[in-house]
């Protein structure tokens, strides 16, 4: 029976990982009589060996707080800042391991921790995570913990700017984080309304976007909400880098091969500043005033909702369940309604994107939102 596991949270912070902490903690120790440790700074708190008992005392009174009681990192095992170096830290995490003589480590968190517990697995760990992000990105898992109390903040935040838009008739951008997905911008951006939601999964045309604030223009709306992702790019700037992605692909010569990969630099540059080119281009198409309002780390902050505390304790405690069976290298997603255990090595490399048909996806389009496409 297994009677010692350990827990660490890596990544970004994100709503409900405390709930999720209690549930998985309290359930081992209650039900199955299990020792929790948990690791302080994700992975590098398990290289440097820090530690905290989880003991019952410890799990109360956390489920509502945001954040993580175990703090975080980014830290990867196989690139670790270990001085003026950078050195692959997992056999020193596996001795960190036995020598707590864990029967698993629980980590808990994204794309990148999917794949950073992978490596440990591969090392000989026993490992299960659990999916949390605000983007909703992690493959395999129909949502994840964190999601939806960021979908509230961003909601509200478009909700609240609606007012300022109309008063002084301008555009307003709201940059909603997401990294590569665009599941937070667009599920905001239906809820609160926003009249133009630009998402990566959807290329857009600047002409076609300008154009549709104009006819509201014209209409007699004189202000427009932009619900813009962090990822988002134009259809013109998506081909350049496709381009030159292929280039450098197919290029033998090592200089031609350098020169093409500084052009792509400054095009991915550009990509990472799209907001403000965006603003810049809308200005001078509609001749309208446009202001931009990026939300940032506060969509991430802040108690979790009740959605997230229920998925997040629900999760923690089927996590304990498989621990129990001895189940482990797996991942506890939501599946319909419930919970599986899905393979890590499926989840590992794959990011979940929206699809084109999606629900939400047709839902604007039926709504006359623009998406930049038509």
């Amino acid at each position: 029976m297994p009677n010692s596991i350990g827990i660490l949270t890596a990544g970004g912070d994100s709503p409900g990982l405390n709930a999720a902490i209690r549930a998985l903690g309290k359930t081992a120790i209650s039900k199955y009589d299990m020792r929790v440790t948990g690791f302080r700074q994700g992975f590098r708190g398990l290289m440097q060996n820090r530690t905290v008992d989880l003991h019952a005392g410890a799990l109360s009174g956390i489920l509502t707080m945001g954040g993580t009681i175990l703090g975080t990192s980014r830290d990867k095992p196989h690139k670790m800042p270990v001085g003026d170096k950078v050195l692959d830290m997992t056999d020193a995490m596996l001795d960190t391991y036995q020598q707590h003589h864990l029967d698993v480590l629980v980590c808990l968190g994204g794309g990148g921790t999917m794949s950073n517990a992978w490596r440990l697995a591969k090392k000989g760990m026993n490992i299960i995570t659990l999916p949390k992000t605000i983007d909703n990105d992690v493959y395999g898992t129909d949502v994840t913990f964190g999601f939806d109390t960021a979908l509230s903040i961003a909601t509200e935040a478009i909700d609240r700017l609606h007012s300022t838009a109309h008063s002084h008739h301008r555009i307003i951008i709201v940059e909603v984080m997401g990294h590569n997905t665009g599941w937070l911008a667009l599920g905001s951006g239906l809820a609160g309304g926003a009249d133009v939601i630009l998402i990566p999964e959807v290329p857009y045309d600047i002409d076609i976007v300008a154009d549709s604030i104009l006819r509201r223009s014209q209409g007699g709306k004189h202000f427009s909400i932009i619900a813009l992702s962090e990822g988002a790019f134009s259809a013109d700037l998506g081909k350049q880098i496709r381009q030159l992605k292929d280039g450098i692909k197919g290029e033998e010569d090592k200089s031609g091969r350098k020169r093409l990969k500084r052009k792509l630099r400054k095009l991915l540059a550009r990509q990472a500043n799209i907001t403000h080119e965006l603003t810049r281009q809308l200005e001078d198409r509609t001749r309208l005033e446009a202001r931009v309002t990026t939300l940032g780390h506060v969509q991430r902050g802040g108690a979790p909702t009740a959605a997230d505390r229920l998925l997040a304790t629900r999760l923690g405690t089927a996590c304990a369940e498989a621990i129990q069976e001895g189940v482990s290298n797996v991942m506890i997603a939501a599946r319909n309604g419930d919970t599986e255990a899905v393979p890590l090595q499926d989840v590992v490399g794959k990011r979940k994107t929206v699809p084109q048909d999606h629900i939400w996806i047709e839902t604007a389009r039926a709504l006359e939102i623009c998406l930049g496409d038509q």
